[in-house]
C-alpha cells in the first residue's frame, strides 16, 4: 500500500509580510508587493517585488542571535523557524532545499567563487543551523524548483527512505537576475498582466517558503492539533526539451506534466476546483499555457496567477502560489488574477476576476521554466 502525504504547515516570507496569515490579509485586500525599485545602478527603475531589507534585519534580529548570514539565507531561516519549532527533526527527517539562483549575489565582486554560491553549502548551512541529521537534498530546475521540491519529497516519503521531510525554497532579486531577464527582452515595463493583451513581460519578484511534509505512517500518525492537512495526490514533472528558454508552442510539457499528474491521482479535469498557473505575463509562456490547459479541457476551470502581487520569484515561486492555493482552499476564496483585463491567449481560459467565494477540494499547480521544463501537482484538501 503506498504512503499516503499530507502537507500540514507552512509558512513564507514575501514583501507582503512575514507569515501567512498577513500575506493572506494582504492578497483578499488586492495588495501587490510589485512597485518600482532601483536595483541597479546607472540604469532606469524596475517594477519588482523585493523585500524591505531594513524589515528584514529587524525580524531576524528579533529571532535569531547569529547574524553571519546573507539576505538569501535569512529569508530561509525565518521562513523555516516556525515549522522548525513545531515539528520534531529524527533521523528519518529529510531537508529539502530548492531554488533557482541561491546566493549569487555573492559573486559580485568576487574573482573567485565563495564557498557559499555553492547550492550544496548553502543548504547545509541551514540544516546544520537546525539541526537537521539528514543529508540534504537540493532541488534547483530553474523556475519549476519549488513544485519539483513537493513531489521529490512527496515521492521519497512513499519510497520509505524518509518519514517525513521539511521543504523550503527561496529566491532573492539581485543586479544578476535583473541583468539576465532584461537581456532576454523579458522585463516588463510596468506591473505584470498575466494572460492580458497587453502583457509585455516579468516583474522579478523574491521570497522564500517552507512546508512540512508528513506520512500517514510515522509513528505519530497526523497531529490532532494540525490546523489542516492537504494530501499530495500525484506529481509529474515532463521537459518538453523545445529550447533554452522559450517554451514549447503547443504546450507539449506542461500537457504531459498535467496529465500523468491527474492519472496518478486519479482525478478527471472536471474534478478540479481551482488551476494556481505558472502565468509568467511573457508572451509565449501564458499562450503556451493556455493550450496546455485546453488540451487537457480544463478551460472552464476557475484559475489565477499569482505573478501580479509577488513577481517572479523563480525557484520559490512554486512553493510560495502552492502555499497560497492551500489558504484558498482553507479560506473559501479565490483570488482574482491581478491586473487582468482582457483576455490575450488564443485559447479560453476562466480567468479569475474578483474575490469569490468557492468550495475548493482539489488544486492543480503548475509550473513551467528555463531549458523546458515543466512541473504538476494535485493537492486535495482534507
Amino acid at each position: 500500500m503506498k504512503k499516503e502525504t499530507y502537507i500540514t504547515d507552512y509558512n513564507c516570507i514575501t514583501p507582503l509580510g512575514f507569515d501567512v496569515s498577513s500575506n493572506w490579509n494582504h492578497l483578499v485586500a488586492g495588495k501587490s508587493g510589485v512597485v518600482l525599485h532601483k536595483v541597479i545602478e546607472n540604469q532606469e527603475a524596475f517594477y519588482a517585488s523585493i523585500i524591505d531589507t531594513k524589515k528584514l534585519e529587524e525580524e531576524f534580529k528579533s529571532n535569531f542571535d547569529n547574524q553571519n548570514f546573507t539576505k538569501l539565507e535569512k529569508m530561509f531561516l525565518l521562513s523555516l523557524k516556525p515549522l522548525v519549532e513545531k515539528h520534531e527533526i529524527t533521523e528519518e527527517t529529510a531537508f529539502i532545499l530548492s531554488t533557482t539562483k541561491g546566493n549569487i549575489s555573492l559573486l559580485k565582486n568576487q574573482t573567485e567563487l565563495p564557498e557559499g554560491v555553492y547550492l550544496s553549502n548553502l543548504a547545509q548551512k541551514i540544516a546544520n543551523y537546525f539541526g537537521f541529521k539528514t543529508k540534504p537534498i537540493v532541488v534547483s530546475n530553474a523556475c519549476v524548483s519549488g513544485v519539483m521540491a513537493i513531489a521529490v519529497a512527496k515521492n521519497m516519503i512513499q519510497a520509505g527512505k524518509y518519514k517525513d521531510a521539511f521543504v523550503i525554497a527561496g529566491d532573492e532579486s539581485s543586479e544578476f537576475v535583473i541583468s539576465g531577464f532584461n537581456s532576454f527582452q523579458a522585463i516588463g515595463s510596468g506591473p505584470c498582466k498575466p494572460y492580458d493583451k497587453n502583457r509585455n513581460g516579468i516583474n522579478i519578484g523574491e521570497a522564500a517558503a517552507a512546508v512540512y511534509i508528513t506520512s500517514s505512517h510515522s509513528d505519530e500518525g497526523i497531529s490532532q492539533n494540525e490546523k489542516f492537512r492537504f494530501k499530495v495526490l500525484g506529481d509529474s514533472a515532463v521537459n518538453d526539451a523545445n529550447h533554452i528558454s522559450g517554451p514549447s508552442r503547443t504546450g507539449d510539457g506542461l500537457y504531459a506534466s498535467i496529465k500523468n499528474a491527474m492519472t496518478e491521482a486519479s482525478i478527471a479535469p472536471n474534478q478540479i476546483d481551482y488551476v494556481s498557473a505558472h502565468g509568467t505575463a511573457t508572451l509565449y509562456n501564458d499562450e503556451m499555457e493556455a493550450i496546455a490547459f485546453n488540451r487537457m479541457e480544463l478551460q472552464n476551470i476557475p484559475l489565477n496567477s499569482m505573478k501580479g502581487y509577488y513577481g517572479h520569484c523563480l525557484g520559490a515561486s512554486g512553493l510560495l502560489e502552492s502555499i497560497i492555493s492551500m489558504e484558498s482552499a482553507r479560506h473559501g476564496i479565490l483570488i482574482p488574477s491581478k491586473n487582468f483585463e482582457e483576455m490575450g491567449v488564443s485559447q479560453p481560459l476562466n480567468i479569475i476576476r474578483e474575490n469569490l467565494p468557492a468550495t475548493i477540494q482539489y488544486i492543480l499547480k503548475t509550473a513551467s521554466g528555463f531549458g523546458g521544463c515543466n512541473a504538476a501537482i494535485i493537492l486535495e484538501k482534507c
